[in-house]
C-alpha cells in the first residue's frame, strides 16, 4: 500500500512538472523556427548542376562525395529540428528546381513532405537515403515492459494504474475530445507516427557508408554534366572514410563493459547505433522518433523506476531539442547525469559537432565517458 501511494504521488508530481516542461518546449520551438529558416536560406550561383540536401547531416556527407561537381544547398541549418522545420518560399523554390534532391526518407522531414512530393511530381530527381540501407523497425512500446520484469509487480501496477486512471479521468476525457484532431494530424503526414521503419540510420556510420555508395552510383546513372571518374573516385574514398569512422567509434567505446552498454535517451533515435555497437536502449524519455509525442506521467514514473533499478548513470539528450522532460525525470531519479549528444542535426560550424565525422566521434566520446566514470 505504501508503494502504491508513493507511485501515485510520484505520478502526480511528474504530471505537474511535465505540463510545465512541455509548455516551455513548445514556446522555444515556435520562437526558433523563423530564425532557423532565415539562416538556412542560400543563393546558388554557377553553371553546375544543383544538389539540394534536406538536413545538415546529409548536406555534409553529400558535399564530401560530390566535391566540385555540384552546387550543394542544405535546407536545414545546424541545430534545426527536422520534425518541426518549415521551409521558406526561397527554399521551396530551390527544392523544386534542383537537379537532384537528397532526402532522408521515412517521413523524417515531416514539414517538407508536401514540398518533396510536389517536387517529385514536377520531375525533380529525388534520392531517399533510407532506401539504400538495411533498416530497423521502431521498438514495440510493450518491449520495455516485457524486458524489465513487470510481472513481478503486476498487482501493484494494476492498482497504480487504477488510481492514475481515476485521478486523471477528466484529463482522459479531454484526450477523447481531441481524438479527431489527432486523427487529422495522422492523416496529413503520419506526423509522429513511430511505428514501422526507424529513419535514423545515420547514427551508424556503416549505414551512412552504404548510403553514400548507393548515391554515388545513382548520380553516375541519372545526372548529366558530372565527371563520372571523379564521382566514382570520390565515392570510393567517402565509403572507406565512413567505414574507418565506424572502426574508430569501436575503439572509443571499447572500455565500456557489456553490462554497461545501456542507453536512456531523450528520443528514439539511437536504434541503429545500438545495433552496430552492441548497446541496449533501456528507455526513452519521449517515445517515438518525434519531439513531444506520447509523453505521460505514468510512463515517466515507470522510466524512473527502470533507471533506478538498473543504476543507469546518464540520460543522453539531443542538442537540437528541449531537454526539459529529461531534466524532470533526472530530478526525480536523483544521482544521474544529463549528457548532451548530437542526434538529428549537426552542431554549429565551429563546434565539436560541426561535421558528420565530428558529431559521431563526439557522441561516442561522451557516451564512453558517461558510462565508464
Amino acid at each position: 500500500m505504501i508503494l502504491i501511494t508513493r507511485k501515485k504521488h510520484r505520478s502526480v508530481r511528474l504530471w505537474k512538472a511535465l505540463t510545465a516542461a512541455l509548455v516551455v518546449a513548445l514556446v522555444s520551438a515556435s520562437c526558433g523556427s523563423s530564425e532557423e529558416t532565415a539562416t538556412a536560406n542560400a543563393t546558388v550561383e554557377g553553371d553546375q548542376p544543383v544538389l539540394v540536401a534536406t538536413t545538415s547531416i546529409l548536406g555534409d556527407v553529400v558535399a564530401d562525395l560530390v566535391g566540385d561537381q555540384f552546387e550543394v544547398v542544405t535546407i536545414m541549418p545546424p541545430g534545426a529540428d527536422p520534425h518541426d522545420f518549415q521551409a521558406s518560399a526561397q527554399q521551396v523554390a530551390q527544392l523544386s528546381s534542383a537537379d537532384l534532391v537528397v532526402a532522408n526518407g521515412g517521413n523524417f522531414e515531416e514539414g517538407l513532405l508536401d514540398v518533396l512530393e510536389a517536387a517529385e511530381a514536377d520531375g525533380v530527381s529525388i534520392f531517399e537515403a533510407l532506401d539504400a540501407v538495411s533498416t530497423l523497425e521502431f521498438a514495440d512500446e510493450d518491449d520495455h515492459d516485457d524486458e524489465h520484469g513487470d510481472d513481478e509487480h503486476a498487482d501493484e501496477d494494476e492498482h497504480a494504474d487504477e488510481d492514475h486512471d481515476e485521478e486523471h479521468a477528466d484529463e482522459d476525457d479531454h484526450d477523447d475530445e481531441d481524438a479527431d484532431e489527432d486523427d487529422h494530424d495522422e492523416d496529413e503526414h503520419d506526423d509522429h507516427d513511430h511505428s514501422g521503419v526507424d529513419p535514423h540510420f545515420f547514427t551508424d556510420p556503416s549505414r551512412m557508408a552504404m548510403m553514400i555508395d548507393a548515391l554515388g552510383a545513382f548520380i553516375v546513372e541519372n545526372v548529366d554534366g558530372v565527371d563520372v571518374d571523379t564521382i566514382t573516385s570520390n565515392t570510393t574514398a567517402s565509403v572507406a572514410s565512413l567505414n574507418a569512422l565506424a572502426d574508430e567509434v569501436d575503439t572509443i567505446l571499447e572500455p565500456i563493459a557489456a553490462d554497461q552498454r545501456v542507453l536512456v535517451t531523450n528520443h528514439e533515435v539511437f536504434g541503429y547505433f545500438a545495433e552496430r555497437f552492441d548497446f541496449t536502449v533501456l528507455g526513452i524519455v519521449i517515445p517515438g522518433g518525434g519531439t513531444n509525442s506520447g509523453v505521460d506521467p505514468q510512463s515517466l514514473v515507470e522510466l524512473a523506476e527502470v533507471i533506478e533499478e538498473a543504476n543507469v548513470p546518464a540520460i543522453f539528450v539531443d542538442t537540437s531539442a528541449s531537454d526539459d522532460v529529461a531534466q524532470t525525470v533526472a530530478s526525480e531519479v536523483g544521482d544521474i547525469a544529463i549528457v548532451e549528444i548530437y542526434s538529428e542535426s549537426l552542431g554549429p560550424v565551429d563546434s565539436d559537432g560541426g561535421t558528420y565525422s565530428d558529431m559521431v566521434l563526439t557522441n561516442a566520446t561522451r557516451i564512453a565517458t558517461a558510462l565508464t566514470e
